[in-house]
């Protein structure tokens, strides 16, 4: 299966914006930190790069809950896609909601419910799951 966070194209901005789906179903809008690309990363200040990357789902120690964590990006650890309002509740992961607000986004429970559930589902068929960020 395959997400895909679409950024939006904002390269002068201090956050980004985009869209995220779970296999072309639009699940909501994202937050992240600025895309660095090219740039040296700032740590907690800087999105994911550009790329495809593995998710599973597993139990955050700083959220005490699972959620969806993803792995192998480079000069990151611990990324997770979670709920939060705006670029200072990212620390470089991306943040989903169901709507934007001018600084950030909100509503940000049922989408995150949602993905959580159908990456369980995923994971319990023996599906891999795979983030395409563009």
């Amino acid at each position: 299966m395959k997400l895909q966070l679409v950024r939006d194209d904002t390269p002068d901005a201090d956050h980004n914006f985009g869209k995220f789906y779970f296999d072309g179903e639009y699940l909501g809008e994202t937050l992240e930190d600025k895309d660095r690309e090219g740039e040296a990363k700032v740590d907690g200040d800087t999105a994911i790069p550009r790329g495809v990357y593995k998710v599973i789902v597993s139990r955050s120690v700083r959220f005490n809950r699972r959620m969806p964590e993803v792995l192998g990006v480079p000069g990151f650890s611990g990324v997770r896609i979670h709920g939060g309002n705006t670029e200072e509740d990212t620390h470089g992961c991306p943040l989903l909601g169901l709507s934007r607000t001018p600084t950030g986004i909100r509503n940000c429970a049922p989408p995150n419910a949602r993905l959580l559930e159908m990456l369980e589902a995923e994971g319990t068929a023996g599906r891999e799951v795979w983030l395409e960020v563009l």
